[in-house]
């Protein structure tokens, strides 16, 4: 027997995504719901509803492998997604991505590698290239600005050092964070990693700027320079590293 197929625009109201977003707000709509209204549409045969189904199957209903995809992988593994589809749902992500940073940096306060791996976390752990952000601190460790530097493929970034401090002294700070990706997960840094780092200490003494740590994020986890005495720094210790890490991760 055929299987009878029903748009979304032929449901009851009440099942829409649209109008019970209207009706009963968003906090009703299931993940499936809510990223059907992001595509707008499937295709002939498949509902938005259906189509953002079969996605986060695929996904496993992790939102975190979702956020792994690619504008290229969502088009080339999916039948009814095209650039505009891909797009809204990387923006989508892009948007949940930045809104820990820009809803806590006014009043967040890093003493830690904890509180650093707090504030940049939702920017750079999904990322399938690497890139380098610089965070700026005043006297009492209060974030004023953060930044990304460089950005680049797989395999590495390269860091222009001038750019880095420029920026710490246009906006006067003391002391800064500089953190980095690694895409394949592993935290070890490379021999260019402390080369690089010992770089930027050394060009902050001569600007008295200290650089308070260096963290290395990868596979919902970090390391720290600081924390594993690979850089001297009047910066907190993070004691407990481990339980630390696997409670981010958690």
């Amino acid at each position: 027997m055929e299987k009878l197929y029903l748009s979304i625009k032929d449901w009851a109201d009440d099942d829409q995504p649209r109008e019970k977003l209207l009706k009963k707000g968003v906090s009703v709509l299931s993940t499936n719901e809510l990223l059907a209204l992001i595509l707008r549409s499937g295709k002939p045969g498949e509902s938005a509803l259906d189509l953002a189904r079969r996605i986060l199957a695929d996904c496993g209903y992790d939102l975190n492998v979702l956020a792994r995809l690619g504008m290229r992988e969502l088009m080339k593994n999916y039948n009814g997604v095209g650039l505009a589809k891909a797009a809204g749902v990387i923006a989508a992500i892009e948007i949940s991505r930045r809104r820990p940073l820009e809803t806590e940096k006014p009043i967040y306060s890093i003493h830690s590698s904890v509180d650093a791996y707090r504030y940049i976390a939702p920017i750079l752990k999904d990322l399938d290239h690497e890139e380098f952000w610089v965070i700026y601190l005043n006297r009492s460790n209060r974030v004023i600005d953060s930044e990304k530097i460089s950005s680049g493929g797989m395999a590495g970034t390269v860091i222009d050092i001038r750019i880095l401090f420029r920026k710490a002294l246009e906006v006067k700070a003391c002391a800064i964070i500089v953190i980095h990706n690694h895409p394949s997960g592993a935290l070890w840094p490379s021999d260019p990693d402390k080369q690089v780092t010992e770089k930027i200490r050394e060009a902050g003494e001569i600007v008295d700027i200290l650089l308070h740590d260096h963290l290395i994020v990868g596979g919902g986890s970090y390391f720290s320079f600081v924390d594993d005495d690979i850089l001297e720094s009047t910066f907190k210790k993070t004691k407990k590293i481990k339980s630390c890490r696997k409670k981010m991760s958690d």
